[in-house]
């Protein structure tokens, strides 16, 4: 009880110092100096080249290929074909005057036969790629994992087989060694969460497992151990002589109490915050799973008749490894859920049911080509201000944000209102809140794989033509928004306001020009 009225004061103290949900009057101002404006990709939505040189197989490739787990049996095999595009697609970022280009490392073109046998044709790629950057002026923030795991450790068992911990340093080790001159800023993981949930939990990610109610958890367990070591490789070989820093990115929501007046939906959603961002942000930050998460979970499996925790533990040593494992907090935020408290279902186990929260949306918000997307910029700031109390105030980068449709418009308004008025927000948060904002990613570069929903969903700032074999990339209006941003580092005094009756407005133009999707995740 004294755990849930500290989370409950926490919440509080977070809301009295966040503008309430209907201020949607624009911030003008500046971002601090030296602030990195980004846009991203991940290896396997972009690059395609999916059996050039010696590349192995990635589980993406043989979930793709089974066929009938991705919209239209869609595939990653040539994808934006950005395998043979490095120079038009820095040109692009130039172009849009971007200061940093988040991008993963494909493990399975780098080192196909895993340990540390690197690749001559994967070394060759990545180089030029970096090269290519640096001599226009864009630093790369690379990651090392965004889902793409090597065939072969899927199948000795993938993140629930703790074997991994080790399979990762030897890759860390070669990618820092390789890159880690011209590269200064590392993230380890992409959404570990989604890694456990979507891929171990209920399946519809690669390697496609269905057990959600321990997989997960293994999961999880496997990856933070997995990050701790490889940051503490980083930390005490390549630092001194590489001056980077080393992160991992966290995906979350935001989830705001239903009914704020209530007591139960306020304790209700930390305990969604808990169990989602937490789950991986309290052993990093504060040391070991979130209380709460470890006392739902524990009593969860006693009640089912089992005799230890489905959530797994760490010991001293490791808790003592993976806490402080951080230089900044990565993190990817789209979109924002209302929280109720519930009772939850004993059987069949399952991370969602552990929680015993309900979610739901407000009908009034501006839909997406996502059924889970919606636009909330509000939830930015709150979540934004959260992480600051929680996590005793870090350097915060934004690694991913932006918002899809279904439509390949030019004239993407609804692309251009959400951009405005999430970054406006995180302006708010840095100027208002006193968060220590270093960096944003609009998500993403162009239209690519968009995971289980294929070439469906488009989130880019560029549009792909992925008729044509060329796949040539266009322009729309928010990468000419996104770059004034850019030169303004932030929002210049030109008397503009957003107000109700324009986000009615954008509501009805989204309802006529985007469908929404039939999966639950992208």
């Amino acid at each position: 009880m004294k755990t849930i009225v500290l989370l409950m004061m926490t919440v509080a103290a977070i809301s009295a110092t966040v503008a309430p949900e209907d201020d949607d009057e624009i911030l003008y101002g500046t971002f601090p100096e030296g602030f990195a404006w980004s846009t991203a990709t991940s290896a396997y939505q972009i690059e395609g080249g999916w059996n050039a040189g010696d590349k192995s197989v990635n589980i993406w490739d043989t979930f793709t290929h089974a066929g009938g787990n991705v919209a239209n049996n869609a595939t990653g095999d040539i994808a934006c074909d950005s395998y043979n595009k490095i120079t038009e697609d820095v040109q692009l970022m130039k172009n849009m005057k971007v200061t940093h280009y988040r991008f993963s490392v494909s493990w399975s073109r780098l080192i196909p036969t895993g340990g540390r046998n690197i690749s001559t044709t994967g070394l060759n790629y990545y180089n030029a790629l970096i090269d290519a950057l640096i001599a226009a002026s864009i630093k790369p923030v690379v990651t090392l994992y965004h889902w793409d795991l090597p065939q072969a450790l899927q199948d000795i068992g993938g993140w629930e087989n703790e074997a991994l911990v080790d399979q990762f340093y030897d890759y860390a080790y070669m990618v820092y060694s390789s890159f880690g001159d011209r590269v200064k800023m590392w993230i380890t993981f992409n959404e570990p969460f989604v890694t456990c949930w979507l891929g171990y939990g209920i399946g519809i990610h690669a390697p496609g497992i269905r057990q959600p109610g321990e997989a997960s958890y293994k999961c999880a367990h496997t990856i933070l151990k997995s990050h701790a070591k490889a940051w503490r490789l980083y930390d005490s070989t390549f630092r001194s002589s590489q001056n980077g820093k080393c992160g991992i990115t966290l995906d979350s929501d935001y989830f705001q109490p239903k009914d704020p007046s209530n007591p139960a939906d306020v304790e209700a959603a930390e305990v969604a915050q808990q169990f989602k961002l937490g789950w991986f942000a309290n052993p990093i930050f504060n040391g070991d799973y979130p209380e709460v998460m470890r006392e739902k979970v524990y009593n969860k499996s006693m009640a089912q008749g089992l005799s230890v925790s489905r959530l797994p533990t760490f010991n001293q040593t490791e808790i003592d490894m993976i806490k402080g494992t951080h230089d900044f907090f990565g993190l990817n935020h789209y979109t924002t859920r209302l929280v109720t408290s519930a009772t939850s279902p004993l059987n069949p186990p399952s991370y969602e049911m552990d929680r015993d929260v309900v979610e739901s949306i407000d009908p009034t918000w501006p839909t997406s080509g996502s059924s889970w997307l919606f636009g909330v910029p509000w939830g930015c700031r709150k979540l934004l201000g959260w992480i600051k109390n929680t996590y005793n105030d870090p350097e915060i980068f934004i690694t991913e944000n932006g918002v899809s449709d279904r439509n390949s418009s030019m004239e993407d308004t609804h692309r251009v209102w959400y951009y405005k008025n999430y970054i406006n927000n995180v302006l708010k948060a840095y100027k208002i809140d006193d968060v220590r904002m270093i960096g944003y990613t609009a998500w993403s570069l162009m239209d690519n794989f968009e995971w289980a929903t294929g070439y469906d969903e488009k989130f880019g700032l560029h549009y792909v033509d992925f008729t044509d074999p060329t796949r040539p990339r266009t322009p729309k209006a928010s990468a000419k928004f996104y770059t004034e941003l850019i030169e303004a580092n932030g929002f210049s005094n030109s008397g503009q306001k957003v107000t109700p009756l324009s986000l009615m407005a954008l509501t009805l133009a989204l309802a006529i020009a985007v469908f929404s999707t039939q999966r639950e995740y992208s």
